[in-house]
């Protein structure tokens, strides 16, 4: 396997498939599309409850995004499989090694784009929630959806304007921009910018959700400290409490490791290419784009598990029934306390 990878130019015109496992796409392929049905039949189960917020439009462009990766390129990793060819060998003018590159380029600068956004949305919505409700609104987010969508596009049709280019990727099941430290003049520059916009992308969404959490946990404490004194009722409340915390803390952490460690090592990959004085980088190169494609696929699971846990919850603690026997309002009084609630219909 590792003299396959030590060419970094046969990968590009490689016809045959000479390794590699097909199950491990199946598998991919298989959790993309339950992981990503299963947390959209979720979404619209709650959706039903209450009306449409800009929270739950993100969510569902992201998930949709997701679930239309999993159709677009997966199907042709498993035909490269199972025909024993390439993307190239399948074609000899790369047409469909061209069409992979752009999707997958296309798919990662959507999705982390929306989810940098999603970010930026809990912050506002908890961090300055007077802005939030003044300014912004569910048309804000179909919007913004479409410019993600409408800017990536152009992006990702320069390679075929003579900016950057698509290769192909060993084991031949791969396209996607070239990455090595071969690339001259407008072609490096591309992908400069490619893995730059990345970088802010990371950047602006773990600084947001460190924000977000930090004013959870804030907002947590001052609930405890006002209702220190009514035992009963604090009781529940903190029954009420915990699941909240659990529904937008959990994804917030996994989201945010989950992104670094998925998207993190794309970027590097591309800033040491252009300083290395090697060729033998396709291993690398390739694990790098694997774990962007897990980002995806974990995606639709960071939002399912924490719903499965928020129900198992409720139905173990029951904690709104009892504060509506006891003729409480199950939001607290305060503006954080308020905020979640109305996060908790979205």
């Amino acid at each position: 396997m590792e003299n396959s990878f030590s060419n970094h130019s046969k990968c590009h015109e490689m016809v045959d498939v000479e390794f590699g496992e097909p199950i491990t796409s199946a598998l991919m392929f298989a959790a993309g599309v339950v992981g990503n049905i299963v947390a959209l039949v979720l979404l619209e189960v709650r959706r039903r409850k209450t009306s449409p917020s800009l929270y739950h439009i993100l969510v569902t462009a992201l998930l949709m995004t997701d679930l239309l990766g999993s159709f677009s390129v997966s199907p042709v990793v498993l035909t490269a499989y199972a025909r024993g060819k390439t993307l190239v060998g399948m074609n000899a003018g790369k047409e469909l090694c061209a069409y992979f590159g752009f999707s997958m380029t296309f798919l990662s600068l959507s999705t982390l784009s929306i989810v940098s956004v999603i970010a930026l949305e809990r912050y506002l919505s908890i961090g300055h929630p007077y802005f939030y409700e003044r300014h912004l609104s569910k048309l804000h987010g179909y919007i913004t959806v479409a410019l993600i969508y409408l800017g990536s596009i152009l992006f990702c049709v320069a390679p075929f304007l003579g900016f950057g280019d698509y290769v192909q990727y060993c084991p031949g099941t791969w396209c996607f921009l070239e990455m090595s430290h071969t690339n001259k003049g407008k072609d490096q520059v591309y992908i400069g910018l490619y893995a730059s916009f990345i970088l802010i992308v990371i950047t602006s969404t773990v600084v947001c959700n460190i924000s977000v959490i930090f004013h959870l946990v804030m907002m947590q404490r001052k609930r405890k400290a006002r209702r220190s004194g009514e035992y009963a009722r604090s009781r529940y409340r903190r029954s009420l409490s915990m699941s909240e915390e659990v529904e937008h803390l959990l994804p917030l952490a996994i989201i945010t490791v989950v992104f670094i460690c998925c998207t993190f090592p794309l970027v590097l990959r591309v800033y040491i290419n252009f300083t290395s004085s090697h060729t033998e980088t396709s291993h690398a190169n390739l694990r790098a784009l694997r774990l962007l494609s897990f980002h995806s696929i974990i995606n639709p699971w960071v939002f399912i598990i924490p719903s499965i846990v928020r129900i198992i919850w409720r139905k173990l603690r029951k904690p709104a029934k009892v504060l509506d026997d006891l003729g409480e309002d199950p939001c607290v009084s305060d503006r954080g306390g308020a905020l979640l609630c109305s996060h908790r219909t979205t």
